[in-house]
């Protein structure tokens, strides 16, 4: 919590430049403000910068490759992850951690996590897991979303189930070193990034049909 605190005032004078460039870009608020399901079920609301246009439509599962909602500014800053820095506030306000599953949209929320996968809300929303960071080198090449919905959807939602079976500090730990590095390599054109080893061993414990494993991603 102190760290959040303090990480908040150093990025305060990067968050006001952000803001701005963001009205001079795209009119509207330069914060995006989402209502989302966290531990047990509790709704809240979320913190990013807007990377989208105003009224951009209905909600989607995921942002798609070359969406044209994300304007240019935006598009650098969800590459970046800087649009992911103000849940720092999330954080301060205890809806959220460092790491644990992403918070879904209430609108998806009641169809996504069924079943064993509503296990997923006895752990607090993360600004990072496996599942985002996975999401954040592959997922984000669908250009479908159809596509998206039956051939990835159901690997990141076991990632996500699987962070919740074995969460622990060491692991927590793990991860923020991984996002950390897994940015830089994005920021530095990396394409080729391995996929997480939690799915392959998530992969060995269930069927293929069940999985729907994309070795072409």
């Amino acid at each position: 919590m102190l760290a959040s605190a303090l990480a908040i005032i150093l990025l305060i004078p990067l968050w006001a430049v952000i803001a701005l460039i963001i009205k001079i870009q795209s009119p509207g608020p330069a914060v995006y403000r989402a209502r989302r399901v966290g531990l047990n079920g509790k709704i809240f609301t979320l913190y990013k910068f807007r990377t989208m246009l105003v009224d951009s439509g209905k909600i989607h599962t995921t942002t798609l490759n070359c969406d044209l909602r994300v304007f240019p500014f935006g598009a650098f800053l969800r590459k970046s992850k800087l649009d992911e820095t103000l849940q720092l506030i999330n954080i301060i306000k205890n809806d959220m951690s460092v790491i644990g599953p992403r918070p879904e949209d209430v609108d998806n929320a009641d169809t996504m996590f069924i079943g064993d996968y509503q296990a997923i809300f006895s752990v607090k929303p993360g600004l990072s897991s496996p599942a985002s960071l996975y999401d954040y080198t592959h997922g984000e090449r669908y250009s479908l979303e159809d596509e998206y919905e039956k051939e990835f959807l159901p690997q990141k939602l076991y990632l996500e189930l699987y962070y919740v079976n074995h969460m622990s500090v060491s692991y927590d730990i793990q991860i923020i070193f991984r996002t950390v590095k897994t940015i830089v390599l994005v920021m530095y054109g990396k394409e080729l990034i391995k996929k997480p080893w939690e799915l392959l061993s998530i992969y060995d414990s269930v069927k293929p049909a069940d999985l729907q494993y994309n070795e072409k991603l």
